[in-house]
């Protein structure tokens, strides 16, 4: 299990974002291997650990164990995480954490299908639990692949992907990730590849699909007034666009006092805001960071604080 090794993307940054330190109680929604916990811990904090891969969280219970008690491990999705606390004794927290990005190991697991650089199985579940990808494009019909290609991968192909897809597993084909993606290229004009494989925005499109990601992202969200403390904070780091923009206007929403109509010529509501955003931007990797690993390049850190 200890081979599930991941470098966190800005850590430094989360660090200084969170403020870990003795007597503070922190939950990181997306443990993973541990990297973002380990450095909160190393700083004196409590970590809580949310993770619904249980090779995960084995491989961050072994790397952490030094830390005892400070540490606690939870298999949960971080949707939950009002669930979590609860089940925990705690009323609250003084930091939240999601990392949006699937981790390195979890992409080159062959066995989970998330990777389309070698044959696997099409599951892409991040767990256990629910429906693996499989039986997805089984049940659903060729208008609504369209539009989870659209509205999760903002695939402009979306609609000869959907068709050509279906028809292979109408048809009986045996799929595995690795035919999947010649399926899913082959219904690309060639002309439109670029850079990236031209089965990547689809690969993205169904794993969000399968473990209903932006579901589970809108819950976290709506879940911060109840799980933070007053002075508390909430981190997310994105690796897109629909992500990305979920978190913004979310925390805009949070930060702004006045709910009168907006056609109002002077505020009437006298309505305060019950959180402060602590980053007018997006936060990016930096060029050495980006450098180091790649996979960095399109994350984007935005933190707010809990007033009251």
């Amino acid at each position: 299990m200890s081979e599930f090794v991941h470098e966190p993307v800005l850590a430094r940054e989360i660090v200084e974002a969170l403020r870990p330190a003795p007597g503070k109680v922190l939950l990181d929604g997306t443990l993973g291997g541990g990297g973002h916990s380990l450095l909160l811990l190393e700083e004196g904090a409590h970590v809580i650990g949310i993770d619904k891969d249980p090779r995960a969280l084995a491989a961050a219970k072994a790397r952490l164990a030094r830390f005892g008690e400070a540490f606690r491990a939870v298999r949960s999705d971080f949707r939950d995480a009002k669930n979590v606390l609860d089940a925990l004794g705690l009323a609250a927290v003084d930091g939240a954490l999601v990392d949006l990005g699937v981790s390195s190991p979890q992409l080159d697991q062959a066995e989970r299908g998330f990777s389309f650089s070698r044959p696997g199985p099409l599951d892409m579940r991040m767990g256990d639990e629910g429906e693996p990808l499989q039986e997805l494009l089984r049940r659903i019909d060729e208008r609504e692949l369209v539009r989870v290609l659209r509205e999760y991968g903002e695939e402009p192909f979306a609609r000869p992907i959907a068709r050509a897809v279906k028809r292979a597993v109408d048809a009986g084909e045996p799929l595995d990730t690795a035919r999947l993606a010649e399926v899913v290229a082959g219904a690309v004009p060639r002309k439109a590849w670029r850079k990236i494989h031209p089965a990547t925005r689809t690969f993205q499109a169904l794993r969000i699909a399968v473990n209903d990601e932006l579901g589970a992202l809108a819950q976290w969200l709506e879940a911060l007034p109840s799980i933070l403390a007053p002075g508390g904070r909430a981190a997310a780091i994105s690796f897109h666009s629909l992500e990305d923009r979920m978190v913004k206007e979310k925390f805009r929403a949070l930060t702004q006092a006045c709910t009168c109509p907006p056609d109002f010529p002077v505020c009437a509501c006298g309505a305060k805001a019950g959180f402060a955003p602590v980053t007018r931007k997006p936060i990016v990797a930096g060029e050495r960071e980006v450098a180091a690993n790649p996979r960095a390049r399109s994350a984007k850190l935005r933190v707010l604080e809990k007033l009251r």
